[in-house]
Formats: C-alpha cells, structure tokens, sequence
C-alpha cells in the first residue's frame, strides 16, 4: 500500500539541443574577428607613409662634395671628407669595397677591373694620393690645391654616372627628348 503523497507529477519535456547552436555562436565570432581585421587594414593603408626613393649614389656624393667645401679652410678634414665621400659612392655605384682598403690595395684591386677607364684609374689614383699626402704625411696644401681636389672628385662622379639617370636629367633640362641611339654613354 502506497501512500498518495508518494506519486509525484510527469515532469516537463527536456529541450533537446540539435547541435547548431554552437555554430551561429562561431560565425558570429569570426565576423567580429574579420570587421577587426578589415579595419585594422584600413586604418594601417590610411596612415601609411609612402618611403621617399632612394638617393642615387651620385646625387648623395655631390651633395657630399658640396658640404665638403665648408672645411676648405681645414685641409686634413676636407681630404678626409672628400676622399672618404669618393671611396663610398665608388663602393656603392660599381659594389666594389673601398672604404675598408688601404689606398695601395684599393688601386691594386681596381687596376684588375673595368669599373673605370684607365684616365680615371690614373685620375683616381693621383686624387687618392694627394689626400693621402694631407691626411697621413701633414701636407698642407693651398686653397687652389684643395680646390683642384675638389674638382677632380666632382669630376669623377659626374663621369660615372649611370647613363640612364644621366639622359633622364638631360632631357629635364633642356625640356624636351633625345632617341634613346643619340644619347651618349659614359659608363
């Protein structure tokens, strides 16, 4: 004999999950996580600078020689800047190590290429030596030996070159365009 306060009541259907709950909840997420990235991207290309183009090595020497003239007045640090300011572009215009070499070596090692022409083989080498005069030996040389130096460097630079950028600067200047056969290439 059973009690009747023993029976209970038919408890409530249990909702049973059909398994796609979870992927609403994951799509949701990686909408946020996309509209994240998109606007990260977004505000990256808006405040991204553009790089300025590199200097050519020969504007950078010019622009280096023409400093260089401040310290006429100072012959060992005019050389030292002039003569250091060719070994550099030399080195990054024609990739050959200068800088690093003794003048000896790095005459040496040029004589073996066809970087140069044999007149600015000859003319670097006599240019490489008066500042090595000045540097090491304590030459002093006048302002017209100094200015010479100068020249010569100057001169260097402007014979090497690279054609290309050389014709592009020529028919900036003169306003108006050579065929590419006409246009005469030093290097």
């Amino acid at each position: 004999m059973t009690n009747a306060n023993d029976i209970r009541d038919i408890k409530p259907p249990v909702a049973i999950p059909s398994g796609w709950e979870w992927l609403w909840w994951v799509l949701g997420a990686l909408a946020v996580v996309l509209l994240l990235l998109a606007w990260r991207q977004f505000l990256k290309r808006m405040t991204r600078v553009s790089p300025a183009p590199p200097v050519p090595a020969h504007v950078r020497a010019k622009q280096k020689l023409d400093e260089a003239l401040a310290l006429i007045t100072q012959p060992k640090p005019f050389c030292i800047q002039v003569s250091d300011t060719i070994r550099f572009y030399l080195e990054e215009r024609f990739d050959f190590r200068a800088p690093e070499r003794t003048t000896e070596e790095f005459l040496r090692e040029l004589s073996g290429t066809e970087l140069l022409s044999p007149d600015q083989k000859k003319s670097l080498g006599g240019f490489l030596e008066s500042c090595d005069l000045v540097k090491f030996a304590k030459y002093e040389p006048g302002e017209n030996e100094l200015r010479e130096l100068h020249g010569s460097a100057v001169r260097l630079v402007e014979e090497t070159e690279p054609a290309e950028i050389e014709a592009e600067s020529r028919k900036a200047e003169s306003g108006n365009e050579q065929p590419e056969e006409l246009v005469n290439h030093k290097s």
